[in-house]
């Protein structure tokens, strides 16, 4: 058993009323661990650690901030393997992806660590010779940043090393579906030398984000999560007037022509779908497949579905996992269900998976419906879970109008051997990030967000140390002269 404590003030704490929530392994059903809910004056300590942190952390050299985080990275890849085990238990994913997971996490670390002392501004040549004009980055402040629970260290690694390189302090507040990991990280930065309060967790269901979300003392907010709490958190966020970034997940288009390398489009097609079972915001859960090989790709989609080998998520032969937790299992089927009841097309698939050893956990099969209407509740509504939707389509504006009619903008996907489809595709689709011959891709330089209601700002990237900062402009007037007090100088 773990039992998970928070971290407010440099210390780990119980909550101040000791109440705790269970952390259920999703392969067995079985209790692993203990979370601290924390209550409101909990909330308000670890607000207030921040804020009182933040001068001295604000002050201190980019160059100590970076070896802090470098050192962080160090202890990432040190407990790598306990870090990956402990996740894989407490959200089923398969220790086959969050082991490397544990490296990308490192990877994020060292890469913003690199930014910490090269924050710089510009000079800007005025109109007027005599004013000398500059521009520098300045820390927001006390950041909130709050994790989903399908990938909790790689996803707080998007938020964690941008907001502290650039000299913020913060307050975490990870799923309580899945919050060990980040505890233990929390521990792991105070070992390796992070002053108190710079790093604060907090642990909870909804209400502790919303308590954390509305606080007076918050200066930012950074989201991982669905679109109903990223409307609500933004609307927390507009009552203050403070930024947020709002990463909100999708209904991403994988979509292959005719032609592409079949059998590479497969198995982007499965990777965008299966992988993780599916609990990815960027999973491409609409494959849209070319009338004149459509046959042949649902054919081999539905075959590789059969195939998918389920099983503990801990042993590295094991493909995919169990779904990360009860509601989410429960959901899911219940959208199986309406999309059977519908009238859908099932190609593969379609219940809760059975087995001796998958019996007690959340396991779903992965599941495939084809000739799937575009504009039906399963090709619209984002799943989280092994369902595929596969969407016949003629041409290359039949294709960009069925991927763009969706409230969603995240990731999409292009499967062609034609590279000026391929750019005409890049520019048409509406997503923050475009797959071309690849899907499900990551890297700590390229940036990653969406548009339309899959959320607004960055991470990873340089263009992510634009929501953590803000730019100060300077203007230093050097004539001598005297001036009309009574008109604007220009």
């Amino acid at each position: 058993m773990i039992h998970a404590q928070m971290l407010i003030d440099g210390r780990q704490v119980s909550a101040s009323d000791a109440a705790t929530t269970d952390a259920v392994n999703p392969f067995n059903g079985q209790v692993w661990g203990t979370v601290p809910v924390a209550t409101a004056g909990d909330v308000d300590a670890a607000v207030s650690a921040a804020r009182a942190a933040f001068p001295a952390w604000r002050a201190t050299p980019g160059v100590e901030r970076a070896r802090l985080l470098n050192r962080l990275a160090d202890a990432v890849e040190e407990h790598a393997d306990r870090l990956a085990e402990w996740e894989t238990t407490d959200n089923g994913k398969v220790i086959r992806e969050t082991r490397p997971q544990m490296s990308f996490v490192a990877r994020n670390l060292r890469f913003f660590a690199g930014y910490a002392d090269k924050l710089y501004g510009r000079t800007i040549p005025l109109d007027n010779p005599a004013v000398f004009d500059y521009t520098v980055r300045r820390p927001r402040g006390v950041c909130a940043l709050i994790t989903a629970w399908n990938s909790p260290l790689a996803l707080l690694a998007n938020k964690l090393p941008p907001a502290l390189a650039t000299g913020n302090t913060v307050v975490v507040k990870p799923s309580e579906h899945a919050s060990i990991t980040t505890t233990e990280l929390a521990r792991l930065a105070i070992e390796v030398g992070f002053p108190p309060g710079v790093i604060n967790v907090i642990t909870g269901a909804g209400e502790t984000g919303d308590l954390l979300t509305r606080h007076p003392g918050i200066d930012m907010i950074s989201l991982t999560g669905g679109g109903a709490v990223g409307r609500r958190i933004a609307a927390n966020a507009a009552e203050r007037l403070i930024p947020v970034s709002l990463e909100l997940g999708g209904k991403s288009p994988n979509v292959i022509f005719e032609d592409a390398d079949l059998r590479r489009a497969v198995q982007g097609a499965v990777a965008g779908i299966f992988g993780a079972a599916g609990q990815t915001c960027v999973a491409g859960s609409r494959l849209l497949v070319q009338r004149a090989v459509y046959s042949e790709v649902r054919d081999a989609v539905a075959e590789r579905a059969g195939r998918v080998r389920l099983g503990d998520p801990r042993d590295p032969a094991t493909e995919m996992g169990p779904v990360a937790n009860r509601p989410q299992f429960d959901r899911i089927l219940a959208l199986i269900d309406a999309a059977k009841s519908s009238g859908a097309s099932l190609a593969a698939g379609g219940g809760r998976a059975n087995g001796a050893a998958l019996d007690d956990g959340f396991y779903i099969e992965p599941t495939v419906f084809a000739d799937v209407d575009p504009a039906s509740a399963l090709a619209q509504d984002e799943v989280f879970g092994p369902v595929l939707s596969i969407i016949p389509f003629d041409d290359e504006a039949d294709a960009i109008r069925i991927a763009n009619d969706t409230e969603y903008g995240l990731a999409a996907g292009v499967w062609t051997s034609d590279v000026s489809r391929a750019f005409r595709m890049t520019e048409a689709l509406e997503a923050g990030v475009v797959w071309v011959n690849t899907y499900r891709t990551s890297a700590a330089q390229a940036p990653f967000g969406g548009t339309k209601q899959s959320g607004y700002g960055r991470e990873r990237g340089e263009e992510a140390l634009d929501d953590y900062t803000f730019v100060k402009n300077v203007m230093i007037d050097t004539s001598t002269e005297d001036r009309d007090p009574f008109v604007i100088r220009t």
